[in-house]
Protein backbone atom coordinates (compact mmCIF):
# COMPACT_ATOMS: atom_id res chain seq x y z
CA UNK A 1 0.00 0.00 0.00
CA UNK A 2 1.01 3.54 -0.61
CA UNK A 3 0.15 5.82 0.83
CA UNK A 4 -0.31 10.09 -0.63
CA UNK A 5 0.10 11.81 2.32
CA UNK A 6 -1.79 15.69 2.34
CA UNK A 7 -1.51 18.46 5.37
CA UNK A 8 -1.66 21.62 5.70
CA UNK A 9 1.88 23.19 5.77
CA UNK A 10 5.86 22.27 5.90
CA UNK A 11 5.35 22.71 9.46
CA UNK A 12 3.36 19.04 9.71
CA UNK A 13 5.79 16.81 7.16
CA UNK A 14 8.07 16.17 9.98
CA UNK A 15 5.48 14.83 12.23
CA UNK A 16 3.89 13.30 9.80
CA UNK A 17 6.87 11.48 8.20
CA UNK A 18 8.28 10.33 11.16
CA UNK A 19 4.83 8.45 12.51
CA UNK A 20 4.91 6.90 9.08
CA UNK A 21 8.45 5.63 9.83
CA UNK A 22 8.87 4.51 12.95
CA UNK A 23 5.69 3.48 14.08
CA UNK A 24 4.80 1.59 10.21
CA UNK A 25 8.59 1.46 8.65
CA UNK A 26 7.93 2.84 6.11
CA UNK A 27 10.42 4.45 3.21
CA UNK A 28 9.54 7.90 1.80
CA UNK A 29 8.71 7.80 -2.07
CA UNK A 30 8.70 4.00 -1.69
CA UNK A 31 5.59 3.58 0.67
CA UNK A 32 4.63 7.70 1.14
CA UNK A 33 4.55 10.69 -0.11
CA UNK A 34 3.85 14.12 1.63
CA UNK A 35 2.43 17.11 -0.04
CA UNK A 36 1.88 20.39 2.10
CA UNK A 37 0.02 22.80 1.43
CA UNK A 38 -0.47 26.76 2.48
CA UNK A 39 -2.26 26.83 5.49
CA UNK A 40 -6.03 24.80 6.08
CA UNK A 41 -7.82 26.78 3.17
CA UNK A 42 -11.86 26.10 3.86
CA UNK A 43 -13.99 23.45 1.22
CA UNK A 44 -15.05 25.68 -1.39
CA UNK A 45 -18.96 25.47 -1.91
CA UNK A 46 -19.17 23.37 -4.86
CA UNK A 47 -17.12 20.70 -5.08
CA UNK A 48 -16.69 19.97 -8.97
CA UNK A 49 -15.26 23.93 -9.32
CA UNK A 50 -11.43 23.95 -9.90
CA UNK A 51 -10.08 25.93 -7.13
CA UNK A 52 -9.24 29.91 -7.16
CA UNK A 53 -5.73 30.71 -7.90
CA UNK A 54 -5.28 32.43 -5.12
CA UNK A 55 -6.89 29.62 -2.92
CA UNK A 56 -3.90 27.17 -1.90
CA UNK A 57 -5.24 25.64 1.15
CA UNK A 58 -5.50 21.99 2.00
CA UNK A 59 -9.13 22.38 1.91
CA UNK A 60 -9.17 24.87 -0.68
CA UNK A 61 -7.59 22.16 -3.73
CA UNK A 62 -9.09 19.03 -1.87
CA UNK A 63 -11.85 18.22 -3.81
CA UNK A 64 -10.07 18.94 -7.01
CA UNK A 65 -6.91 16.89 -6.16
CA UNK A 66 -9.02 13.63 -4.83
CA UNK A 67 -11.34 14.23 -8.35
CA UNK A 68 -7.54 13.85 -9.97
CA UNK A 69 -6.43 10.93 -7.52
CA UNK A 70 -9.55 9.29 -8.74
CA UNK A 71 -8.72 9.12 -12.57
CA UNK A 72 -4.91 8.50 -12.03
CA UNK A 73 -4.25 6.32 -8.88
CA UNK A 74 -4.90 2.53 -9.09
CA UNK A 75 -5.85 0.37 -5.96
CA UNK A 76 -2.76 0.00 -3.62
CA UNK A 77 -2.84 3.53 -3.27
CA UNK A 78 -4.54 5.34 -0.63
CA UNK A 79 -5.04 9.29 -0.14
CA UNK A 80 -4.17 10.10 3.47
CA UNK A 81 -5.87 13.33 4.42
CA UNK A 82 -4.79 15.42 7.56
CA UNK A 83 -6.55 18.54 8.52
CA UNK A 84 -6.51 20.58 12.10
CA UNK A 85 -9.95 21.16 13.07
CA UNK A 86 -8.60 24.31 15.11
CA UNK A 87 -11.65 25.99 16.11
CA UNK A 88 -14.08 23.46 14.21
CA UNK A 89 -16.16 20.80 15.69
CA UNK A 90 -14.17 17.57 14.64
CA UNK A 91 -17.04 15.60 14.12
CA UNK A 92 -19.02 18.30 11.85
CA UNK A 93 -15.37 18.96 9.69
CA UNK A 94 -15.11 15.36 9.45
CA UNK A 95 -18.82 14.82 8.22
CA UNK A 96 -18.16 18.23 5.82
CA UNK A 97 -15.27 16.11 4.60
CA UNK A 98 -17.10 12.47 3.97
CA UNK A 99 -20.10 14.49 1.78
CA UNK A 100 -17.49 16.25 0.05
CA UNK A 101 -15.81 12.84 -1.20
CA UNK A 102 -19.44 11.53 -1.98
CA UNK A 103 -20.44 13.81 -4.39
CA UNK A 104 -17.11 13.59 -6.20
CA UNK A 105 -17.60 11.90 -9.87
CA UNK A 106 -14.50 9.77 -9.72
CA UNK A 107 -12.53 8.69 -6.07
CA UNK A 108 -9.62 7.05 -4.95
CA UNK A 109 -10.10 3.71 -4.19
CA UNK A 110 -8.81 4.53 -0.63
CA UNK A 111 -9.55 7.63 1.14
CA UNK A 112 -8.50 8.64 4.95
CA UNK A 113 -9.92 11.66 7.05
CA UNK A 114 -7.66 11.77 9.88
CA UNK A 115 -7.94 15.63 12.08
CA UNK A 116 -5.77 16.79 14.30
CA UNK A 117 -7.50 17.77 17.55
CA UNK A 118 -6.89 21.14 17.79
CA UNK A 119 -3.61 20.80 15.93
CA UNK A 120 -0.43 18.56 15.38
CA UNK A 121 0.76 20.10 18.09
CA UNK A 122 -2.22 19.03 20.48
CA UNK A 123 0.30 15.64 19.64
CA UNK A 124 3.30 16.87 21.75
CA UNK A 125 1.50 18.62 24.30
CA UNK A 126 -0.08 15.03 25.11
CA UNK A 127 3.06 13.54 25.61
CA UNK A 128 5.48 15.54 28.15
CA UNK A 129 8.05 12.56 28.11
CA UNK A 130 8.70 13.66 24.36
CA UNK A 131 9.17 16.87 25.16
CA UNK A 132 11.36 16.43 28.32
CA UNK A 133 13.28 14.07 25.54
CA UNK A 134 13.52 16.99 23.16
CA UNK A 135 14.11 19.85 25.30
CA UNK A 136 15.24 18.52 28.65
CA UNK A 137 15.00 22.34 30.13
CA UNK A 138 11.40 22.73 29.09
CA UNK A 139 8.69 23.67 31.56
CA UNK A 140 6.30 21.02 31.53
CA UNK A 141 4.23 21.74 34.91
CA UNK A 142 1.21 23.38 32.90
CA UNK A 143 0.85 21.68 29.92
CA UNK A 144 1.13 18.10 32.15
CA UNK A 145 -2.25 19.31 33.81
CA UNK A 146 -3.94 19.66 30.21
CA UNK A 147 -6.03 16.83 29.14
CA UNK A 148 -5.07 15.68 25.70
CA UNK A 149 -6.94 17.38 22.66
CA UNK A 150 -8.18 20.04 24.26
CA UNK A 151 -8.61 23.44 22.39
CA UNK A 152 -6.83 25.34 24.33
CA UNK A 153 -4.33 26.88 21.90
CA UNK A 154 -1.87 23.91 21.77
CA UNK A 155 1.35 25.44 19.93
CA UNK A 156 1.01 28.22 22.35
CA UNK A 157 1.41 26.34 25.25
CA UNK A 158 4.34 24.19 23.70
CA UNK A 159 6.10 27.35 23.02
CA UNK A 160 5.96 28.53 26.10
CA UNK A 161 6.87 25.54 27.76
CA UNK A 162 9.76 25.03 25.52
CA UNK A 163 10.62 29.05 26.03
CA UNK A 164 10.63 29.69 21.99
CA UNK A 165 7.48 31.96 20.87
CA UNK A 166 7.45 32.53 17.28
CA UNK A 167 4.91 30.56 15.28
CA UNK A 168 7.91 29.91 12.57
CA UNK A 169 9.58 27.62 14.78
CA UNK A 170 6.82 25.11 14.09
CA UNK A 171 8.54 22.85 12.28
CA UNK A 172 11.80 22.79 14.11
CA UNK A 173 9.70 21.47 17.55
CA UNK A 174 8.55 19.04 15.12
CA UNK A 175 11.66 17.46 14.28
CA UNK A 176 12.97 17.28 17.74
CA UNK A 177 9.56 16.23 19.47
CA UNK A 178 8.58 13.58 16.95
CA UNK A 179 10.78 10.96 16.82
CA UNK A 180 10.18 11.00 20.56
CA UNK A 181 6.61 10.70 20.26
CA UNK A 182 4.70 7.33 22.42
CA UNK A 183 3.24 5.71 19.38
CA UNK A 184 2.12 2.41 20.69
CA UNK A 185 -0.66 3.61 21.89
CA UNK A 186 -0.04 7.20 21.46
CA UNK A 187 -1.00 9.72 24.45
CA UNK A 188 -3.68 11.86 21.63
CA UNK A 189 -6.54 10.57 21.20
CA UNK A 190 -6.62 12.20 17.62
CA UNK A 191 -3.13 10.58 16.98
CA UNK A 192 -3.97 7.31 18.19
CA UNK A 193 -7.08 8.01 15.44
CA UNK A 194 -4.46 8.41 13.28
CA UNK A 195 -2.38 5.25 13.79
CA UNK A 196 -4.98 2.57 13.95
CA UNK A 197 -6.56 4.15 10.78
CA UNK A 198 -3.09 3.75 8.61
CA UNK A 199 -2.97 0.25 10.56
CA UNK A 200 -6.37 -1.06 9.72
CA UNK A 201 -5.65 -0.31 5.90
CA UNK A 202 -2.55 -2.19 5.55
CA UNK A 203 -4.31 -5.13 7.37
CA UNK A 204 -7.01 -5.05 4.46
CA UNK A 205 -4.45 -4.58 2.14
CA UNK A 206 -2.97 -7.93 2.83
Amino acid sequence: MFFEVLVEGVADVPALKTILERRFAMVENRDFRIHPHRGKGRLPKNPLSSPAVDRQGLLDQLPAKLRGYGKSLQPGYCVLVVVDADDDDCRELKQSLVAMLEVLPARPPCVLFRIAVEETESWFIADVQAIKAAYPGANTREIARIEPDSVIGAWEALAQAIGERKVQDKRGWAERIAPHLRLDPPSSPSLAALVDGVQRILDEAV
